[in-house]
Order: structure tokens, then C-alpha cells, then sequence
């Protein structure tokens, strides 16, 4: 029997989860899980770094450890942008046309830009299921994947599976296959852990750099080199974690639609309306970025 608190979910219900896809995952995203969503495509791209080509070429442009903050806020307004108006919507399409620009400028496989879509489709996917307040119905998970592959095809990616359990499945032999140690790796990840460290007051600076650790899985820890987290740390961000789930369990539901372009984007204050989508994304690549990483067709391993 659904009560007030299922508003949304019985919005979501009413949907289909391939024909409106869009409209569902910006339900979950905007409405039910904004914070969860965040969170979770934070540390999608922190799984990314463990793919040493990612990271090396990440580390070779050199805009994580100059600007680690602006290109986390680019990538979240870019993607929400897409998320709030759809990727074929005018500010939409310009915002695809950055992401494409940006990407067209570097050597980047086929096979990485296809995992990378795979950690913004099942990373949100599992850590809702394991952190939300409730879990995600089978309607939200497939429009997710749905969207996430139409916005995959608008970049160009090929190879990209009409399945779900397909590209799960990819996605983790994937892993398997690239996941390894790299000095790269733990710059880039050590970049982006200062940059949250960076947004707390520096008495409490440390506790996040734990914190950040006591997230990654045993495989991420090892691909950056880093320590694990202390056990009891690893208690304290689960309870965390489970204790929130329970507050916002008894909240009313959202009644206004939240993304990535709240008042307080450090990069670019008062969002969106002094700014388009045109107007993010990195300079061109340095003179001085080796000439493997530069621009060539696709390929495939």
C-alpha cells in the first residue's frame, strides 16, 4: 500500500521504464536521490583512476592537479544539464557537443570510454541499493541504463550492449582485466581526495582523507596504493551512511527537483544563469601533452 512518502515512486511506476526513460532517472536523480546520486558518481570516477590508462592520461593533460575543482564541477553540470533537460533538448545537445569536444581532443580506447559509461550506469545503481533510503525499483534501473546509453551513443561510443546484464558483465571483466597499480593512479586519486579534503575545515581534513579510503573496495585500495582505511572507520561511514538512510526514510517527499547547480558550485557561483554549457569544460590540450594522447580515430583493444 503506497503512502505520501511513495509519491514519486508511484509517479515512476505509472512511467515506462524504456519510453520514458528520461523522465524517470530525472525523477530518481532530481527528486528521490539527489545526495546519493553525487555521491555515488563521485566515487564512479574515482573507479575510474584505477584504470592506468585513464589515470595516465588524466595526469599527462595536467588539469587534476592544477584544477581539480573545476573539472569536477564541469562534469557535474555538464551531466546535469543532460539529466534535468534531456540530451536532445537545446542546452542538452550543447552540452553533448562539450562533452564530445572535450573527449575528441585526446588518443582515448573505445573500450575505456565504454567503462566509463558503465560506472555512471551501476555505480549509482549499487550504492543506492546499498545506502539509499530505499531501493531502487526495477523501472528506475532500467531507465537508467537506458539513458545512459543514449547519451553513450551521442558521444560516439560503439560497441555499446542493448542488455543490461550484458554490460554489467563488462563492466566487471573490465576490471578484472585493466584494474592494476599505477603511479598515476594514486596522483589522480590522491588529487581528488585533497580536493574533498579541501571542502572541510582543515581540523577536520584528515578525517576525510580516512573517510575517502573507508569507501573504496579492496581492489580500488590496491590499484592506488593506498592504505586501508581503520576498521572502525569503515564501521563509522556504513552506520553513517545507514543512520541518514533512516532520517530521510521519514521525510516528506521532495518537492523540489535538485541537481548538480546549486547556489554553491564553488567553480561557477550562481549557476546557471550567468552561464551556458558552451561556456565549461578544459582549455585545449598543452603544447607540451605527448603526442600519443592526442587526437586520433577510436580503436578498440
Amino acid at each position: 500500500m503506497f503512502t505520501d512518502r511513495d509519491r514519486w515512486v508511484r509517479r515512476i511506476l505509472e512511467l515506462d521504464p524504456v519510453a520514458d526513460h528520461h523522465e524517470i532517472y530525472r525523477i530518481s536523480s532530481g527528486y528521490e536521490f539527489p545526495w546519493d546520486y553525487r555521491r555515488a558518481l563521485e566515487f564512479a570516477l574515482f573507479r575510474t583512476y584505477c584504470v592506468p590508462t585513464v589515470s595516465a592520461l588524466l595526469e599527462a593533460t595536467g588539469e587534476f592537479r592544477e584544477r581539480p575543482q573545476k573539472r569536477y564541477d564541469d562534469t557535474a553540470l555538464l551531466m546535469g544539464e543532460l539529466t534535468a533537460v534531456g540530451y536532445d533538448s537545446p542546452r542538452g545537445r550543447e552540452a553533448l557537443r562539450v562533452i564530445n569536444r572535450i573527449h575528441g581532443r585526446y588518443a582515448i580506447d573505445n573500450d575505456d570510454m565504454r567503462y566509463v559509461l558503465t560506472t555512471f550506469i551501476y555505480e549509482p545503481i549499487d550504492w543506492i541499493n546499498s545506502h539509499g533510503w530505499r531501493r531502487l525499483t526495477d523501472h528506475e534501473t532500467i531507465a537508467a541504463f537506458q539513458f545512459y546509453r543514449e547519451v553513450g551513443l551521442r558521444m560516439g561510443i560503439r560497441d555499446i550492449p542493448a542488455d543490461f546484464d550484458v554490460f554489467r558483465t563488462f563492466k566487471h571483466e573490465y576490471e578484472q582485466e585493466t584494474f592494476r597499480f599505477a603511479e598515476s593512479n594514486r596522483r589522480i586519486g590522491t588529487y581528488t581526495t585533497e580536493m574533498f579534503a579541501g571542502w572541510f575545515p582543515a581540523r577536520l581534513r584528515p578525517v576525510v582523507r580516512v573517510g575517502v579510503r573507508s569507501l573504496l573496495d579492496e581492489t580500488m585500495l590496491s590499484a592506488f596504493g593506498f592504505d586501508p582505511a581503520p576498521a572502525w572507520m569503515c564501521r563509522a561511514a556504513t552506520g553513517s551512511l545507514r543512520a541518514r538512510s533512516a532520517v530521510i526514510r521519514r521525510l516528506p517527499p521532495r518537492r523540489r527537483i535538485k541537481f548538480a547547480w546549486d547556489p554553491r558550485t564553488r567553480t561557477y557561483p550562481g549557476y546557471p544563469e550567468g552561464y551556458q554549457p558552451r561556456d565549461l569544460g578544459a582549455p585545449p590540450p598543452p603544447e607540451t601533452l605527448d603526442e600519443k594522447w592526442r587526437n586520433r580515430p577510436l580503436s578498440t583493444r
